[in-house]
Order: C-alpha cells, then sequence, then structure tokens
C-alpha cells in the first residue's frame, strides 16, 4: 500500500485535566464522524481514510488514545473502556460535537461498542471493522451457538502482555526492538496476508512504539483483559448495541472467532452485515480503505 499523498499531522486538544489527546482532523463542519484505533495501531492506521471521508462531506476525527501515539499517558494509571470513553465525550465536548458516528477497529471497536451503551444519546451509529462486539454468553447459548474455541497457542503474547508486561519492556531495550516487535503483527500470518504491507508502511505504523512509555502503555489493556490491572468502572459489554451497525470484517485472517455471524445478529440487532471482505486481513482501514470509505458514505448517506 502506498502511503497517501497527504498525511494529516495531529493536533492536542485537552479532553480532562492533565490529560490531552493527539488529533487528526479533516472536514470541520461536516457529519461528526470519530475513528478509533485498536492495537498495535495508532491513529496513523486511518491514513487512507480520513481525506476522503472528509471530501464525502464528514468532519473526520481520529484521536491516539490516551497512551497511544502522541497523546498523553493516563495520569490515573487506567486504561480500561471506561476510561478511554471519558476521554472521548471529553474530546466530544472540546469539539462542540452533541453526537457522532463512531468507527472503531480492533481495541477501538470495543472502546466504540462501550461509548454506545454508556452514553447512547453521544453515538448516532456505529462502524465496527473486524469481529468485536459484545459478550452475550447466555443468549448466544440460547440461541444454539456454540462457545467460541479455544484460541490457539500462537496467542501467547496476550499472556505476556497481560502478566508480564513491563519484563516484556525491559527485554525489548532499544526503539528497533520495539518497533520491531509491533511489526511482527502487522507481517504475521495469523492477523493478514503476508504482503498486506511493505516496508514504508511498517516504518510510518509502527514509528510511536519505538518510546518505550507508549509500548507500556499499549499493554495496559491486556492487562485489563487478564484482570491484573483494575478497572476506573465496570466495562458495558453485556447488552445489544441498539444503534444502528455496520459490520465489516477481513475474510483472510484467522484471529476470527466462531459464529461471528449469528453473534451478531444478536449483540447487534439493527445490523447491517456482516459483510466478508475477501483478500483482507485484520486491518481493513489500511488493506482495503476504498471499500471502507464508500461503506461508511453509503451507510451514512441520508446523514450527508
Amino acid at each position: 500500500m502506498v502511503l497517501p499523498g497527504e498525511i494529516v499531522e495531529p493536533v492536542r486538544v485537552g479532553v480532562r485535566r492533565g490529560l490531552g489527546l493527539a488529533v487528526r482532523r479533516r472536514g470541520d463542519g461536516g457529519v461528526p464522524l470519530l475513528l478509533v484505533h485498536g492495537f498495535p495501531c495508532t491513529s496513523r492506521i486511518w491514513a487512507h481514510n480520513l481525506v476522503p471521508l472528509a471530501e464525502a462531506g464528514f468532519d473526520v476525527v481520529a484521536p491516539d488514545l490516551r497512551g497511544y501515539g502522541d497523546s498523553d499517558v493516563a495520569p490515573d494509571g487506567f486504561y480500561d473502556l471506561n476510561a478511554f470513553n471519558a476521554d472521548l465525550t471529553g474530546l466530544f465536548d472540546a469539539l462542540g460535537w452533541d453526537s457522532a458516528v463512531v468507527a472503531g477497529h480492533d481495541l477501538g471497536a470495543m472502546v466504540a461498542v462501550d461509548l454506545a451503551n454508556r452514553h447512547p444519546d453521544r453515538v448516532r451509529r456505529l462502524v465496527i471493522l473486524d469481529d468485536s462486539m459484545p459478550d452475550l454468553g447466555e443468549a448466544f447459548a440460547a440461541a444454539g451457538i456454540p462457545p467460541t474455541r479455544a484460541k490457539p497457542a500462537v496467542y501467547d503474547y496476550q499472556r505476556l502482555q497481560g502478566h508480564h508486561a513491563d519484563a516484556l519492556v525491559a527485554e525489548l531495550a532499544t526503539p528497533e526492538q520495539r518497533r520491531r516487535y509491533i511489526g511482527e503483527f502487522y507481517g504475521h500470518r495469523l492477523w493478514c496476508p503476508p504482503d498486506a504491507f511493505d516496508d514504508a508502511d511498517l516504518a510510518f505504523l509502527t514509528e510511536p512504539y519505538g518510546d518505550a512509555d507508549r509500548l507500556r502503555a499499549a499493554f495496559a489493556d491486556y492487562e485489563v483483559v487478564m484482570g491484573t490491572r483494575p478497572l476506573s468502572a465496570p466495562e458495558l459489554l453485556d447488552r445489544p448495541v441498539r444503534q444502528p451497525v455496520l459490520v465489516l470484517i477481513g475474510e483472510d485472517q484467522v484471529t476470527l472467532g466462531d459464529h461471528a455471524d449469528q453473534r451478531c445478529a444478536i449483540a447487534f440487532p439493527d445490523a447491517v452485515g456482516p459483510f466478508w471482505i475477501k483478500g483482507a486481513g485484520h486491518f481493513l482501514p489500511w488493506e482495503r480503505p476504498t471499500i471502507v470509505n464508500r461503506a461508511i458514505r453509503t451507510f451514512c448517506a441520508d446523514l450527508l
């Protein structure tokens, strides 16, 4: 993938006392659209989406979550969904937004789901760019959907980042080692096709992770998942999302859970999709930006 001709540079926006987010923005005055990244990404993953979506009529904002990219690390030490969304609602207020369409990828998709449930009046529609969804085990079981199979041993990185984050950061002692570690997620055959990212892509996408503090902050989400880091508030992933939702999933990855289409129908009662994107893996905003941009534009055509 060739880097876009225009890289939208971030600006700092204060969202609460003692914490500012780095924000990339295009299309001021359009329909508010928030793009939320996940791991191992930053707002840079949306580089191919910001300008085209602004040209379509959106006010497009892609922040770095707390601790990621160029944003401040968490002054309170929290990196759970409630903490991320307290920052994002503060960002809404700073931008003068009452509500927005919210698109999320990976961790960002779970942030978006929590935001839709925690602050439903602030989320007009959702766009989910993987198979992330609320965890509705009882409802899934009642519908005859078998539990998702156990993840293979290759997912040991989750245990390592969730239980041994400090030791791992200490082991990755140089910026080059840290960036190489993050780059392996993009190049790993489980996440996406092996040729999805070239050297220039990886140099751009992994640059923020050369900083040890940024890498350590990114591991905090895995500590939350593994139960080794406290929550600022319970995460609201135990209920269906009531807003309209568009779901796009890259087909060429084995990180998907089982029965995503059936689970999606219960978790997102007003869903469009899921639509399976062939030849794409986990990183749809970068791997298939034209499809993502057209899908969001079409999904929100009546708002534009």
